[in-house]
């Protein structure tokens, strides 16, 4: 994985983009993944497996890693024609669109807003609904070492992943994790809080692209009643459920995650 930077003539933010698999070419597929609102984890098992078979360009939404502008992003139309307007500069060939959880929510406005523009859609457990009946959980109020099990099946998996083998309760890990966290949490906070919800359910019945929904059986952030409604929501989708999967499913199962949108798309 590299990264390299874009300026986008738009607004003037400079976006870090995380690229990795193939260079571009006539034979290569182009991946567009937008992360969740905990940004790109070590070593990001996700990125690392569609790159053993497409090109993945991740850019990074304001207010994570490198990338700026995130004063400039006051609401959910605000962040969509960002992200349509990164879509743009990076100059991809009809990609294959893939979100997790808030960049799934993105990859939807985006589908929805312009869609003759995306063609393939995968959502990765994406947030966006609100199900008075299955609340989603309340990442804000959450502290780091509840954060594992939140989103891992497996948690003390999920937190080797999450601090890359460091304990969670060493000192240096929390200042930087709070420090990293106050920043993401606070560009989150337009579009997730204090509900996940900015309308989505009014638009989604606008999305043409071709679109799976990929969802965890043992999540505990967004319960997997949530695939249902997206898929009951967006015509012709197709829903997987992929067992011993919490809701980071991309970090827990990227070949699971692999599969299915090699055998859709």
């Amino acid at each position: 994985m590299k990264s390299r930077f874009i300026k986008l003539k738009s607004s003037g933010a400079r976006i870090e983009v995380v690229e990795a698999g193939p260079p571009g070419s006539k034979k290569s597929k182009d991946v567009l993944y937008l992360h969740g609102a905990g940004g790109h984890m070590p070593g990001d098992p996700l990125i690392a497996a569609l790159a053993s078979r497409y090109r993945v360009v991740a850019p990074l939404l304001p207010g994570y890693g490198k990338s700026t502008g995130e004063d400039d992003l006051r609401d959910m139309l605000d962040v969509t024609l960002h992200s349509l307007d990164v879509l743009e500069a990076l100059k991809l060939r009809k990609p294959i669109v893939v979100g997790h959880s808030m960049g799934g929510m993105i990859a939807a406005e985006m589908a929805a807003v312009a869609h003759t523009e995306i063609t393939k859609l995968c959502l990765l457990a994406p947030g966006g609904l609100w199900l008075d009946d299955h609340p989603v959980a309340d990442i804000f109020s959450k502290l780091p070492f509840e954060l594992p099990g939140l989103l891992f099946h497996d948690a003390a998996a999920g937190q080797k992943l999450l601090t890359a083998g460091v304990r969670m309760e060493d000192p240096e890990f929390l200042k930087e994790f709070l420090v990293m966290n106050a920043r993401r949490l606070g560009m989150a906070g337009k579009i997730l809080f204090p509900i996940p919800e900015r309308g989505l359910a009014q638009r989604l019945h606008r999305v043409t692209a071709r679109t799976l929904i990929v969802w965890g059986r043992e999540d505990t952030l967004i319960p997997p009643t949530y695939g249902d409604a997206f898929k009951k929501a967006i015509f012709g989708s197709k829903l997987v459920k992929v067992a011993k999967a919490g809701h980071a499913i991309g970090q827990e199962k990227p070949a699971a995650v692999l599969k299915a949108i090699k055998d859709f798309f």
